[in-house]
């Protein structure tokens, strides 16, 4: 007998989570009903699939390999179902989106709810993080990222603004104490509020003035996950407690406020804004056709083997 489409996509978010209430969590199933469900599903197959301890819930080496397998095959069915959605008199079903969690805060506020309001029978699912993932395996049907992080065989269509800037700014009471650096390598001096990628790099600061570009690592007092931490470091830099560089958008407010200060601001670098980006390999589903479509009034999108750009 086949495994049943519904014990393997229980399957695929048990293994991906990594434990059944994790998995239950996230779906809005039961820990039992998944449980039962990758059972039944390793009983019909006469193979163990996953290792469960107290603690915790791994694939096996059957279940890795199927695993991979299964991951890009459930995108497909999900994609081929959602265009036959197309078909009705208006689009529904689900657009699943990876997002870094500056698109959270900058660049889908202003565009969301007026997709929401004209698409109301689509729902839209995020994914948020900062690292790279491989959409089809993350069963996502487009993501978020600027140029530099875009693979070749992607199509990518401009979303949010079209320039950007990283601002470095400290609050006045810090720079009264310390003085105000007059050039990108006085920060090596300074306390400087740091991000760091889950992957564990720490992007080096990027400034650039008359064409002369200056990458800088400097130290500091507090180090955080880019992207989950983020304004913990806007907290610590308004509390004075060192110099801190992101994007200019988020500080905004704060700048206006005065409650930071610009640094360094001639050196502040600009860069191209974000891209939605998708496989041009696949169906692309109704949901995201009509994401597309809403979009493109905002500029065009461009084909396979596009140059990448040069941001932070």
């Amino acid at each position: 007998m086949k495994p049943d489409l519904g014990d393997l996509n229980a399957f695929l978010a048990v293994a991906r989570a990594r434990g059944f209430r994790e998995a239950a969590r996230l779906t809005g199933a039961s820990a039992s009903g998944l449980s039962e469900a990758v059972r039944r599903l390793e009983d019909g197959m006469g193979v163990r699939l996953l290792h469960r301890t107290t603690r915790s819930v791994t694939a096996t080496e059957a279940g890795q390999r199927l695993l991979e397998r299964l991951g890009p095959a459930l995108a497909e069915v999900d994609a081929a179902l959602d265009v036959v959605n197309g078909f009705r008199d208006r689009p529904a079903g689900t657009l699943r989106l990876n997002v870094p969690v500056s698109a959270t805060r900058l660049v889908l506020p202003a565009i969301l709810p007026r997709f929401l309001a004209a698409f109301p029978e689509i729902r839209v699912e995020l994914e948020v993080e900062d690292s790279f993932v491989d959409l089809v395996a993350a069963r996502c049907d487009a993501g978020i990222r600027y140029d530099e992080r875009l693979e070749q065989d992607m199509i990518a269509l401009p979303i949010g603004p079209r320039e950007q800037r990283f601002a470095t700014v400290a609050a006045p009471a810090y720079l009264a104490r310390h003085g105000v650096p007059q050039h990108p390598r006085d920060l090596l001096a300074h306390a400087c509020l740091r991000g760091r990628f889950t992957s564990g790099a720490m992007p080096p600061w990027e400034f650039e003035r008359d064409g002369e570009v200056v990458l800088v690592d400097p130290g500091g007092p507090l180090v955080v996950r880019i992207g989950a931490g983020t304004d913990l470091l806007v907290e610590a830099a308004l509390a004075g407690s060192g110099v801190l560089f992101l994007f200019e958008d988020w500080l905004r407010p704060h700048l206006d406020s005065g409650a930071l200060v610009p640094v360094l601001e001639a050196w502040w670098q600009r860069f191209p804004g974000p891209f939605l980006y998708y496989p041009g390999r696949r169906l692309v589903p109704a949901p995201l056709r009509a994401f597309i479509d809403f979009l493109r009034a905002a500029g065009g999108a461009r084909q396979p083997g596009f140059p990448s750009a040069q941001a932070p």
